[in-house]
């Protein structure tokens, strides 16, 4: 029997590596967990409590009404409930998106959310992206991989993004909000997103899906050989 292992993908907003981390799991036959889904989800019932957005350090005590869950689609795409309700399509919106560097800044909700996603992990057989995944979710994960592109390039891509569901943002819009997470992302106290010595760096911004996903597909491969 081929060895089920733990992949961890991180990675700056915008650079592919959601998008990498499903077709990954799907190709693999392994469960796909997107760690970002449950900030945004958490970021959402902070929103809809109308908290001070400040901070959201009222949402400390009410991280016990929340409860979280991943459901399989037709599609075979997993969405993410808040306390039952799909809310999948909601978390990619821009209010959310804009706040969600500042929930996951927040010890204690990267407490309980680190918790839950090393339930998903315990048995191996899973793909979860992220930016803490390779450092703190799972740093004994078998292959971990930092995904990265041009800011430029980033850019576009969430533009693109936004503009197909309707979403009416400027390009200087969408860098400017890049730039914040990022900043954020890499500069905050609890869990800071960086590149752990052992991971793969992987600049896409001159790949295409299929060339991502293949390369990445070679070096699981040699990865799960290695380990046998």
């Amino acid at each position: 029997m081929i060895q089920k292992i733990k992949i961890a993908v991180d990675g700056h907003s915008s650079c592919g590596k959601s998008t990498l981390a499903k077709e990954l799991a799907k190709e693999l036959g392994y469960l796909y967990i997107d760690s970002g889904a449950m900030y945004r989800a958490i970021t959402l019932f902070a929103i809809r409590k109308n908290l001070d957005q400040n901070t959201f350090q009222e949402i400390i005590p009410l991280l016990k009404e929340i409860n979280l869950s991943f459901k399989k689609t037709n599609s075979g795409a997993y969405s993410i409930h808040l306390n039952g309700e799909n809310v999948e399509d909601e978390i990619r919106r821009k209010p959310v998106a804009n706040a969600v560097s500042r929930i996951a800044e927040i010890k204690e909700v990267r407490n309980k959310l680190v918790i839950e996603q090393r339930k998903f992990g315990k048995n191996g057989g899973i793909v979860m992206d992220g930016r803490d995944i390779g450092s703190v979710v799972f740093p004994n994960a078998e292959l971990k991989l930092f995904i990265t592109a041009d800011v430029d390039i980033r850019t576009n891509r969430r533009y693109l993004e936004m503009t197909q569901k309707g979403v009416s943002l400027s390009k200087e819009e969408v860098r400017k909000n890049l730039m914040e997470r990022d900043h954020i992302d890499s500069n905050r106290k609890e869990s800071p997103l960086i590149k752990v010595k052992e991971a793969v760096e992987i600049n896409n911004s001159n790949l295409n899906k299929k060339e991502q996903l293949n390369l990445v597909l070679k070096i699981v491969k040699e990865t799960i050989s290695n380990l046998s």
